[in-house]
């Protein structure tokens, strides 16, 4: 009964540490990287890698997890002042189907292209199990987080709504999910 306990007070306070590691704000970088890595999802993610790329926040943009039917003009059509650089600077994955794949395409491509440091973009939500994926996959290169604000989480305190709070609480379990596999796997492949 007393590990019962304990379990269950260390699971919530891990979760209220997890809830409390969303950005709730936009973050300004002050500085750029090798590469850039947008993992799809929700639609501002793209826009706002393409731009980066267009601040020469870095020299490539690798694009994981995109549909196999998605071609690059239907993406290129979302930034259409930045289009050119689908040409020279932009990669699409379209082999990853989930966060883990979207961490290993991001190590083929960073080994592919030489890189040390990369801006990683995704949803404020979704930035902690990303990052812990593909730290896995590539601890020796520099990270650094760009969340994209999602409406879900943003609008309210996590806390006032019961939907938001389920949405984090499924979500603080994929990231405790994808820790113990981490764990029990630790080795990244070469």
């Amino acid at each position: 009964m007393l590990t019962a306990v304990v379990g269950g007070l260390a699971l919530t306070a891990g979760f209220f540490w997890f809830a409390s590691q969303i950005a709730s704000e936009e973050v300004m970088l002050d500085r750029g990287a090798d590469g850039i890595v947008a993992l799809t999802g929700a639609a501002p993610r793209i826009p706002d890698a393409i731009e980066l790329l267009a601040a020469d926040r870095g020299k490539r943009l690798l694009i994981t997890g995109v549909h196999r039917a998605t071609s690059a003009s239907e993406i290129a059509r979302l930034t259409p002042l930045y289009s050119k650089y689908f040409t020279c600077c932009i990669d699409l994955d379209r082999s990853a189907l989930n966060t883990f794949g979207n961490a290993l395409e991001t190590r083929r491509w960073t080994r592919e292209h030489n890189f040390t440091s990369l801006i990683v973009v995704t949803s404020n939500w979704h930035m902690p199990r990303a990052m812990a994926e593909i730290e896995h996959q590539l601890p020796d290169v520099r990270l650094i987080a760009y969340p994209v604000m999602s409406e879900t989480v943003r609008n309210k305190p996590w806390w006032e709504n019961i939907g938001t709070a389920r949405f984090l609480a499924a979500e603080y379990l994929k990231y405790l999910f994808a820790l113990v596999r981490m764990r029990l796997d630790p080795d990244t492949a070469p």
